[in-house]
């Protein structure tokens, strides 16, 4: 580095010099110009030994509190109307404070003009405000060459600080417009921005030759969908999504396919889950999976007293513990088919909720290993729920899957099977709730992380049939429906999460590969796989019951005979398996 640029590299150090330096010259500048104004720039001889005893008290009173006011220590480029106010009360004490010395020793300043204390005040005020603010006029005056044109959608605080953010340099972006849905702000004005209507979105893009757009507010999935797709119609791909402020710096984000398709239900009730969990053991079964991963991050953030982290993979067992560490968390690394070792859990730590999420899902490997995943996704989940009611929990939860509605695969009816164990067992002390949802935007093995990792490599993405349609929700958000559909359980219920409309995953494969901005990438059609449907459903009938939330709905469940199904599992373990699905199931209509 070479001397200069040591020499002119800010440092606090020099910040604090320098603008004493320069507050000094201006008040001494000042005082001076006061002088000047109040005698029509003739003083009369007498008046400069009060003049020189005014800087001489004035000047350290202001910088005195302007460290008081920790003035000096705000960058110059991040300068505001915060710090002017501060300069403003600064000065106001300073030279009330200064009065009070005048009037006390009003001899020893004799001759002295009154009037020059308040010309001199307004003056200073404005000088020292300038030589603030004028770093920042600058840099805004600079960035309409090197910044990209930005319009903001929305109009709130998130807006004001990404403007402010911009004007100080810190964003690659030239906020010039706002949009907003709000009628009380269109026409209105942010930091000199003008506010227009949603519906001039077109207009405004091309009057402003706009060429980046930032997200500000929390847009519904179908009106993202909507802006996004307008924008690149006009050409602009450069589209960001606000995150979290950290030191009043905006962060920004691609807009992902999860933002675009993600259904996020609004009576999401924190405090029902809370009430729920908060000081109670939990065990949670296929912890590190995806469904499990996340029901276990909830249940810490909702206040269980310890949590029991249970799966069969050392990996997804190691990944979750990591990183809840920090919580009063239990690892215990043993598959649900070895109900010896579930029982000495079960009696060692006496958990008084159990979610029951471990299982094989992926349908195509269920139907290549059919023997596993019946042991695994019906024996082990029998296993589970036998020890819950041996033991007395308080509450089992069993996540299911809209795979086991009229299922085609041998993955769906286990998942029924086990929907109907559930609703059979007499329940002892144990009330048993079942909890069945569709696909979950980002979950392993599903067609979002295919799709991604396809147009990672530049492959072609590969969709089974042009019609196949699916439910998609947020993994946060369907765990704390699950939770919170727990919650409200008396016992016995099969609760539905409504998932929202159906989406064609065609559809979802090309708005990927538009967001991926690539066009070397095509769909290619492969036909359906083994098991799969074109259509999955979530409801048995029309008959399922609203619950007093929305988003979940509680299914007639009709009665089943359980020492029947009790002979029918003995039946499984030693019959043609295919056949006593059939029987337990009989909606089963196997595709292969």
């Amino acid at each position: 580095m070479s001397i200069a640029s040591s020499i002119f590299k800010p440092t606090n150090r020099k910040r604090v010099i320098f603008f004493i330096l320069f507050d000094s010259l201006i008040s001494v500048g000042t005082v001076a110009l006061a002088y000047l104004l109040r005698f029509n720039f003739e003083i009369p001889l007498e008046f400069f030994r009060g003049m020189s005893l005014m800087i001489l008290f004035l000047i350290p009173l202001k910088v005195f509190l302007f460290f008081k006011f920790r003035i000096y220590f705000v960058a110059w480029r991040y300068f505001g109307l915060l710090e002017y106010k501060k300069i403003v009360v600064a000065h106001i004490l300073a030279y009330f404070l200064f009065s009070i010395i005048f009037l006390v020793f009003n001899n020893f300043f004799s001759p002295f003009p009154r009037s020059v204390i308040f010309i001199d005040l307004f003056l200073s005020l404005f000088f020292i405000g300038f030589l603030r603010i004028s770093r920042r006029i600058y840099l805004e005056s600079s960035l309409n060459s090197e910044y990209l044109p930005t319009l903001i959608v929305g109009a709130n605080d998130k807006s004001t600080d990404v403007i402010k953010s911009a004007l100080r340099g810190e964003i690659p972006y030239l906020p010039v417009a706002l949009l907003s849905n709000k009628k009380n702000l269109i026409g209105t004005y942010f930091s000199n921005l003008k506010v227009y209507s949603e519906e001039s979105f077109e207009d405004v893009i091309k009057e402003y030759e706009v060429n980046s757009i930032v997200i500000t507010s929390s847009l519904e999935q179908k009106e993202l969908d909507r802006v996004f797709t307008k924008a690149r119609e006009l050409g602009i791909s450069d589209i960001k999504i606000t995150q979290m402020f950290k030191e009043d710096k905006p962060s920004f984000k691609d807009i992902s396919i999860e933002d675009l398709l993600a259904r996020k239900p609004k009576d999401l009730d924190n405090i029902t889950i809370a009430n729920f969990i908060a000081g109670k053991t939990v065990l949670i079964t296929g912890a590190g999976g995806s469904i499990g991963s996340e029901l276990s991050r909830q249940v810490v953030a909702f206040g269980a007293r310890q949590i029991i982290l249970l799966d069969h993979s050392e990996f997804n067992l190691y990944q979750i513990t990591e990183e809840l560490k920090d919580a009063n968390i239990v690892s215990v690394m043993i598959s649900v088919q070895n109900r010896e070792a579930l029982d000495k859990l079960f009696m060692q730590y006496l958990p008084d909720v159990v979610i029951h999420a471990a299982a094989y899902k992926h349908v195509p490997l269920c139907e290549e290993n059919i023997d596993s995943a019946i042991e695994n996704n019906v024996f082990g989940t029998k296993n589970v729920i036998d020890l819950s009611v041996k033991y007395e929990v308080e509450k089992f939860v069993l996540v299911s899957t809209d795979k086991a509605v009229r299922p085609t695969n041998v993955m769906g009816t286990t998942k029924r099977i086990c929907e109907l164990y559930a609703h059979a067992i007499p329940s002892n002390k144990t009330e048993i709730v079942a909890v069945r949802f569709g696909n979950v935007l980002g979950s392993s093995g599903s067609v979002i992380p295919k799709f991604k990792s396809q147009i990672e490599k530049g492959e072609d993405l590969t969709v089974t049939h042009p019609e196949i349609t699916r439910y998609f929700m947020m993994i946060p958000e369907a765990c704390q429906l699950v939770l919170q559909a727990a919650s409200i359980a008396k016992g016995g219920e099969l609760f539905i999460l409504d998932m929202g409309e159906p989406i064609k995953i065609v559809d979802l494969a090309k708005k990927m590969i538009e967001l991926s901005g690539r066009d070397d990438i095509k769909i290619k059609f492969t036909g359906l796989r083994a098991g799969e449907k074109l259509y999955e459903e979530l409801l048995i009938d029309d008959a399922d019951l609203k619950t007093e939330y929305d988003s979940i709905l509680v299914s007639r469940n009709p009665p089943v005979d359980y020492k029947k199904l009790l002979a029918q599992l003995e039946d499984l373990k030693i019959r043609n398996r295919l056949e006593v699905l059939k029987e337990i199931v009989p909606e089963f209509n196997h595709k292969v």
